[in-house]
């Protein structure tokens, strides 16, 4: 029968959110109860709570979680109760031209639960990204649900279903960094901090890290960075170039999403290397570069959605890596929280005070 339990909703744009007792349905076909052990408060919810995404209040907040699957519907086979899963909200449909041709990471027909957890009232609740994690517990569609190593830390395993996965995919998959290459990677946050550590496990050689925060540029160095740009006080452009003799770096990573940032990573390539957007900008923002630029310089420009991850296939290999202590993981997380206290949370990430808050519940 369906439950209910407290979450943290937005009501309306720009309001504070609140937590609040929400209906769960029983799960369906193809769907599963998860009980979440710990959120990660990434600045999508923050976008949500907005209405920088869209505009269908009340949303149920909170999308990078970690937990054990409590319940399953029909034709489940991918998990079962008792699994620990990480959740992720690209659940690939196996049948769309992308996944036919052996790409499911570009999936083009991702799916979540098709029932809808409301409020008492029975108002029709929108999960952010399809999950609702800040909760006790969620429903989502199966195949948004990751099972790995049940040794991991929650409120670590969590932090894949989102921003960290976003960052190091970014530099392994989508930039396709590698050994000896040099990486520059504008905009330290957390995803930033991530493709500075994906870069570090792949190997690159020189890895210039570049905001305009001296405390995220510390941190960077922690995570991976063997050199750091104040691009407030320092040209970024000629700055990558002379650690680069003159080059240019083989992949940037624009993890901040904006048109001045990307022109900066555009220019502090090397010629044939390659440009890599993970930052997301908003809808008005445009970008005007010389398409003879564009041209006489090469490479590639590529953007990053998710970090171009199969969660399948990534999470669990991730996860190892973390448990093996060769991927810091836990760096990420700057303190746990319980659920009431998200819309701090927000506030301090929006004084860039914090890589991660994590709801632990």
């Amino acid at each position: 029968m369906a439950q209910q339990v407290k979450a943290v909703i937005a009501r309306a744009k720009g309001a504070p959110v609140e937590v609040t007792t929400i209906v769960v349905p029983d799960p369906g076909p193809g769907e599963a109860v998860v009980r979440i052990q710990a959120c990660g408060v990434c600045h999508t919810d923050l976008h949500y709570r907005e209405g920088g995404i869209n505009d269908e209040f009340p949303f149920l907040l909170g999308h990078e979680a970690a937990g054990i699957v409590e319940s399953v519907g029909e034709d489940v086979t991918e998990v079962a109760p008792g699994d620990f899963v990480v959740l992720n909200w690209r659940a690939v449909c196996g049948q769309c031209r992308a996944c036919r041709r052996g790409r499911p990471q570009y999936c083009f027909d991702t799916h979540n639960a098709k029932q809808k957890m409301t409020l008492l009232d029975g108002t029709e609740l929108s999960p952010a990204l399809g999950i609702g994690a800040f909760a006790e517990k969620t429903l989502v569609a199966a195949g948004q649900c990751t099972k790995v190593d049940p040794e991991a830390s929650p409120a670590v395993a969590g932090l894949l279903g989102c921003g960290v996965m976003a960052g190091l995919g970014a530099a392994i998959n989508t930039g396709g960094v590698g050994r000896g290459d040099s990486v520059a990677v504008i905009g330290c946050g957390g995803v930033g901090g991530a493709a500075v550590m994906g870069s570090r496990l792949a190997g690159a050689a020189r890895i210039i890290a570049v905001d305009i925060d001296d405390r995220k540029l510390e941190t960077a160095r922690r995570l991976g960075a063997t050199h750091t740009v104040n691009s407030r006080t320092t040209d970024p452009v000629e700055a990558i170039r002379e650690l680069t003799g003159g080059n240019g770096a083989d992949v940037v990573v624009e993890a901040v999403g904006r048109p001045e940032t990307y022109q900066q990573a555009f220019y502090a390539r090397d010629l044939a290397g390659t440009v890599v957007l993970v930052g997301v900008p908003t809808p008005e923002m445009t970008l005007e570069l010389p398409l003879l630029d564009v041209f006489g310089r090469g490479g590639a420009l590529k953007s990053s959605w998710y970090g171009d991850c199969l969660p399948s296939r990534d999470f669990p290999m991730l996860i190892d890596l973390y448990l093996q202590g060769r991927l810091d993981l836990g760096a990420f997380v700057t303190e746990t929280i319980e659920l009431d206290a998200v819309e701090q949370a927000f506030e301090r990430m929006h004084q860039g005070d914090v890589l991660r808050s994590v709801v632990v519940l």
